[in-house]
């Protein structure tokens, strides 16, 4: 008997990290995207290109790059064996878009030394972060895992009166 929800996590993993790959490859590669440009999309949003250097919104970027590479590997690998031993199909596809994203953000690190992040959330002069497909995936992930944790998803048995 297979374990709930390996396949559709799979997918979903899968396709987290496909889509992110998929962006950085037209805006960088066939775009020819430079870094450091950016243009307004939505009063809110820009569409542009930078190199994150450190971990999540910027943090440990003072961090030396192999200590910054341990973190990443310690976190998904972590995040592996939860989704290995999870039993709810809802927290392993939220574990899995997570790893899928940061599978993908860490192979930039290997590639580039830093994260592609295209996409700056602001309110005027105020900036709030740049980030990537990757990361989408990643909050959408810990938002059914969040689900999950308030008991949303769970089945509800009646109650005796």
């Amino acid at each position: 008997m297979t374990r709930p929800g390996i396949v559709l996590s799979l997918i979903l993993g899968i396709a987290a990290f496909a889509a992110d790959r998929l962006h950085k490859y037209v805006q960088m590669d066939l775009m020819h995207w430079p870094e450091g440009r950016f243009v307004p999309v939505l009063p809110f949003l820009d569409l542009g290109f930078v190199y994150n250097r450190g971990v999540s919104f910027g943090l440990l970027g003072s961090l030396p790059f192999p200590v910054v590479i341990g973190v990443v590997t310690v976190a998904l690998l972590a995040l592996i064996v939860w989704w290995a031993r999870s039993t709810s199909t809802l927290v392993r596809a939220g574990l899995a878009i997570c790893i899928g994203g940061a599978v993908s953000n860490a192979l930039d690190r290997w590639l580039f030394g830093a994260v592609a992040d295209f996409f700056w959330l602001h309110w005027g002069e105020t900036s709030f972060f740049v980030f990537n497909v990757a990361d989408v995936a990643i909050s959408l992930g810990v938002c059914l895992l969040l689900l999950d944790l308030t008991g949303i998803a769970r089945k509800r048995t009646a109650n005796p009166a």
